[in-house]
């Protein structure tokens, strides 16, 4: 797995882009869909925007949940230890502070506007417990599948701060926070050979628009967390996942906003092989899950 971070300094916010993006025809909009309001760790309450239904369409993603409260019940017990093999997490904390432990050595505090990614690999067993008593607590945790060849890889994690993060702003006024693939010659965070995972956090005035290349092949869907957007025609309103249409003629998505919004857009090559998932265990076949279950049982998870 290729890793690549980028000097903070190199680019930041309102640098010119090196490379603008021009598109020659818009992805549109497949479908549109809300997530579901659940809870996961010790009751913290969230939206699972991206589940199990949707990973083969998504490959290679596997959930997307987004959490946001100003409500300390909400969220204040954590996530304690729990276990996860065989991919990878990478949680973006819009507002808020969260600690992570995990029994490969890490630790690391995820503040506002960071970055955590982490790879499970053949085994790690974390918590994740916020650092506040009170105020807002906001932000977005994404799973990316690993390849076959990778799921017992040896675990890797590093945090990054907001300042971290590579951002440009376009001609439009658009703000951009690359956290991981290139987004208009601008390198992110962190880059996956295999996957090639392209997630970028976008803030759009009102009147603006962004314009990104997509691969043809690469499954992508934007999540409206601010306002509403406009995409070939179909407005994607607040708290909506868009999935974009896998059209072979669309080089990319024109993303518009008349009011001010703001979105994630994800994107990334699918691995196409079988996804068999039991909870925080996510394998190619059911031997392997039995496999986890039991190493996690008997203490050889990590």
């Amino acid at each position: 797995m290729k890793i690549l971070q980028i000097n903070a300094g190199a680019r930041r916010e309102g640098a010119n882009v090196s490379h603008p993006e021009q598109i020659n025809r818009t992805r549109t909009v497949e479908r549109q869909l809300m997530g579901n309001a659940t809870s996961d760790g010790a009751g913290v309450k969230l939206t699972r925007v991206l589940d199990q239904q949707l990973q083969h369409r998504l490959d290679p993603f596997l959930m997307l949940d987004a959490f946001g409260s100003d409500n300390p019940d909400d969220y204040i017990a954590g996530f304690p230890d729990h276990p996860h093999r065989g991919f990878e997490t990478i949680t973006y904390m819009i507002a808020g502070r969260m600690l992570h432990r995990d029994s490969a050595g890490h630790q690391g505090l995820l503040e506002s506007g960071g970055v955590q990614w982490m790879t499970a690999g053949r085994g790690v067993i974390h918590s994740e417990i916020p650092q506040q008593e009170e105020g807002v607590m906001e932000g977005f945790q994404l799973w990316l599948n690993l390849p076959a060849k990778d799921k017992m890889s040896e675990p890797w994690y590093r945090d990054f701060t907001a300042a971290d993060l590579p951002r440009f702003t376009n001609d439009a006024g658009t703000k951009v926070t690359v956290i991981a693939g290139t987004s208009h010659g601008l390198p992110g965070a962190v880059t996956r050979e295999a996957t090639m995972p392209l997630y970028l956090d976008l803030h759009l005035p009102a009147g603006s628009q962004f314009t990104q290349a997509l691969p043809a092949g690469h499954n992508a869907f934007v999540y409206v967390y601010r306002g509403t957007v406009s995409i070939a025609g179909s407005s994607v309103p607040l708290q909506h996942l868009a999935i974009l249409a896998n059209d072979p003629q669309a080089d990319g998505v024109l993303i518009k906003s008349m009011q001010g919004a703001r979105a994630l857009l994800i994107a990334g090559r699918p691995l196409n092989e079988s996804i068999v998932q039991y909870g925080p265990f996510v394998m190619n076949t059911e031997e392997e899950v039995y496999q986890a279950m039991s190493d996690y049982r008997d203490g050889r998870l990590a």
